[in-house]
């Protein structure tokens, strides 16, 4: 089914991702950006400290993290809600479970890393989202995340933009509605004793530019002062 599918559904439908399912590992495709932040998210992960340490990877899709963790010793669960999407991350070597980031099918402190990439912008419960993620650690545990920020800029850029340019998100993708207050974030992780620092993300520049013009196979995300449009999200929970 052609991506262009996804335009006539409402924002923010998970069914786009059925319509999107041939274009997860297109690198020149509308989720190839996916790409690029999934290896900055994996670059955080430090390898795995004990023997049959477990990673949790919420809103996996197609498990396009689990490249970026080759070696680095974790059993990688991956969870989502799209079955199309599960099926390419068992695949890749995931243990992939269908279900819900709000009401997870898993007992409390399983996961040495919790990893939620790309998720927190989808879901229409943020506090039952990160109460999951975090119950998910173990003490001295590690939660990654990434997401966009409920900011006039993120909007523009993430939606107003993004939307328009070839690469970018596909349209719809997103609700603006749904983008993430960064103290709440904060706020609700430190309840459970994650103490999580944000920093923020943008693509290498003149690497989007060669990207673009079909010069280079797949750009870079950097790290920037900004929090404003994405961000990464580290924190430990407490021992």
């Amino acid at each position: 089914m052609s991506p262009a599918v996804a335009t006539r559904r409402a924002r923010n439908d998970p069914a786009q991702y059925d319509d999107l399912a041939a274009t997860w590992w297109d690198p020149r495709g509308p989720l190839s950006m996916l790409h690029w932040i999934a290896a900055a998210r994996a670059a955080r992960i430090p390898d795995a400290r004990r023997k049959g340490a477990v990673l949790a990877d919420l809103g996996c899709g197609a498990g396009l993290l689990a490249p970026h963790l080759a070696g680095k010793g974790y059993r990688v669960v991956g969870v989502d809600l799209t079955e199309s999407a599960l099926r390419h991350a068992a695949a890749h070597g995931l243990a992939a479970v269908r279900g819900d980031v709000t009401a997870l099918p898993v007992a409390d402190g399983v996961a040495d890393v919790v990893s939620a990439g790309e998720i927190l912008e989808h879901v229409s419960d943020l506090d039952a989202t990160l109460d999951e993620a975090c119950r998910l650690l173990r003490p001295g545990g590690l939660l990654i995340l990434d997401t966009i920020a409920a900011t006039w800029r993120a909007r523009l850029v993430a939606v107003e933009i993004a939307e328009r340019i070839p690469g970018g998100a596909p349209k719809g993708i997103h609700d603006p509605r749904l983008f993430v207050d960064r103290d709440a974030l904060v706020a609700r992780c430190a309840r459970h004793g994650v103490a999580l620092e944000l920093t923020g993300l943008r693509p290498a520049a003149l690497q989007m530019l060669q990207w673009l013009a079909g010069r280079r196979a797949a750009g870079e995300m950097v790290r920037s002062r900004s929090t404003a449009i994405l961000f990464q999200g580290v924190g430990m929970k407490a021992r």
